[in-house]
């Protein structure tokens, strides 16, 4: 019998936890490329997991572009649930080495994705998008989440951002702190933001369990057409 896990494990996963993931759906299969790549703690891969469903529920095709990306997981994982986005390119400031042997792994498991993600080392502020991508961030620290969310509204790409470690100090309350705590305000006032520049926002929550940091937004142009 396998042991119940704690999905908001730091622990990395490796061989020895194969056997949580022996069942036939596309989540145990990516459980098992993650364990055996052994890079990552367990949190990572439920959060992306999470976060990648909820966010191809609503939008299709686009080249994925995950920002302040880590291993890159979370883009991996968008690029299988929609074969319609052509690439993804996943960004950050310091790419791990173990990343290509993660996007190693994944290629063997899904040769269809062999050459279709770029990792790319690099000031996020560098990187050029376009109105037909779709920009996600898992867990993007303070003011990133808000670097990013101008980035896409700056071309008008959809965007989805799973926010944390409000910098209150130097973050836009939205004079919503007399109401709400501090993150809710901040995260409040960036709902606002999108709606004020003409974005259709839908805001979710992903399981506690993995997260107390666990408010997905995400938001679409006015009249996009994918």
């Amino acid at each position: 019998m396998v042991e119940s896990v704690d999905r908001s494990s730091r622990n990395r996963l490796g061989e020895r936890q194969l056997p949580h993931f022996e069942g036939t759906t596309l989540f145990d299969s990516i459980g098992r490329v993650v364990c055996r790549a052994n890079c990552l703690p367990r949190k990572e891969l439920h959060e992306a997991w999470e976060v990648a469903r909820r966010v191809r529920r609503r939008f299709r095709g686009g080249r994925v572009v995950d920002l302040a990306c880590g291993h890159g997981l979370l883009a991996q994982i968008m690029l299988l649930l929609d074969d319609r986005s052509p690439e993804a390119l996943a960004v950050d400031l310091r790419i791990p080495k173990s990343a290509a042997l993660l996007d190693e792994a994944f290629g063997e498991a899904w040769p269809r994705l062999k050459g279709r993600i770029h990792l790319l080392q690099s000031n996020l502020k560098l990187v050029p998008l376009q109105s037909t991508d779709v920009v996600v961030s898992a867990h993007a620290c303070g003011g990133l989440t808000d670097l990013i969310l101008a980035r896409a509204m700056d071309v008008r790409a959809r965007v989805a951002v799973l926010p944390c470690c409000h910098a209150l100090g130097k973050s836009d309350l939205g004079s919503l702190e007399g109401w709400m705590d501090g993150p809710l305000a901040v995260d409040a006032t960036r709902v606002a933001l999108l709606r004020s520049r003409g974005y259709r926002v839908f805001t979710q929550l992903i399981p506690g369990d993995i997260t107390p940091k666990n408010r997905l937004l995400i938001a679409e142009p006015e009249g996009f057409e994918g």
